[in-house]
């Protein structure tokens, strides 16, 4: 009898996940995209009210590789992806680890909208090539990722799912709450859904739509009530940029967080960096979804209790 029966037990969880990323690395490299390495333990994550960095030795574990992945694309890296880990602050749930494994991929010459097409393009082709093809099932609803995927506003959603506009929500200070209770869980049912153009001040890095600058170039990703991206425009004005950061530590201050460290030398690179697009996907929950898991201590190798 083994020892530890809860990993055993993941055995096959274990080896379809990595059926999956060998997949997601099939078709990044397949398109021309350069995969890299870059550090885990890092001096400044970008600012952002509502995630918190895990302190580690004077700096931080990153809570994304956006930072350093964003500096090489101001060097001259046109196509980057990478699959690394990931550390949130208090974060543990059915869906959450504090540890956990992200895809993020950059992209020059192109924008959100490009990144959208993109991302329906490697779902159908990791699910075909891990031996998902067909409807998927997640939580008894049924996502057919070969239909036409949706693609609805932050505004149409509110309107649609929350009987009130994304305006008054917002001066109403219940926007999130609402897309928590009330939007989120309809999201990707059925077919995916990309739910975009949020609002500006939910948007701390993304580029401003020229035509209407209340909201940003941004997007989130839904298979079955359960977001599994966020990408976004990039924005390129470093002025603009810091600004946006020290909104996000003025937030973080008023409801008694720590302010975080701004990340100088991106800032610093951000004027070379050209037009470009970038997305984080979440693997573990990607794993999730094809796989119809209740939670992600099914698809994990080990759960922060178990260590």
């Amino acid at each position: 009898m083994t020892a530890n029966w809860r990993l055993a037990r993941r055995h096959g969880a274990l080896r379809a996940r990595a059926r999956i990323i060998q997949e997601i690395r099939r078709f990044f490299i397949e398109g021309g995209y350069l995969e890299v390495e870059t550090p885990l333990r890092i001096p400044a994550c970008a600012p952002e009210s509502h995630i918190d960095p895990v302190p580690a030795d004077g700096w931080f574990l990153q809570t994304s590789p956006e930072i350093c992945m964003k500096r090489m694309l101001a060097a001259g890296y046109e196509r980057l992806f990478q699959i690394s880990h990931c550390w949130r602050a208090g974060e543990r749930g059915r869906m959450h680890v504090p540890e956990f494994t992200m895809l993020e991929w950059y992209r020059a010459g192109t924008d959100y909208r490009g990144v959208m097409d993109e991302t329906e393009l490697l779902i159908r082709f990791v699910a075909e090539g891990a031996g998902f093809g067909g409807p998927l099932s997640f939580r008894g609803k049924e996502i057919d990722i070969t239909a036409v995927w949706e693609r609805i506003t932050v505004r149409d959603a509110f309107v649609r799912y929350g009987g009130i506009t994304m305006d008054e929500a917002l001066e109403r200070d219940i926007f999130d709450e609402m897309m928590v209770e009330q939007i989120e869980p309809r999201l990707g049912i059925g077919r995916p859904t990309f739910i975009h153009d949020y609002p500006s001040c939910r948007s701390a890095l993304a580029r401003l739509k020229k035509d209407d600058p209340a909201v940003a170039e941004r997007f989130e990703l839904y298979l079955g009530g359960v977001e599994m991206a966020n990408a976004f425009s990039e924005l390129t004005d470093p002025v603009e940029q810091r600004a946006r950061f020290e909104s996000e530590n003025a937030f973080r201050t008023s409801r008694g967080q720590t302010s975080t460290p701004l990340p100088e030398k991106f800032l610093a690179e951000l004027t070379a960096m050209p037009q470009a697009a970038g997305i984080a996907l979440g693997i573990d929950r990607l794993v999730m979804v094809l796989l119809d898991a209740d939670t992600i201590d099914d698809v994990v190798a080990f759960t922060p209790e178990e260590l």
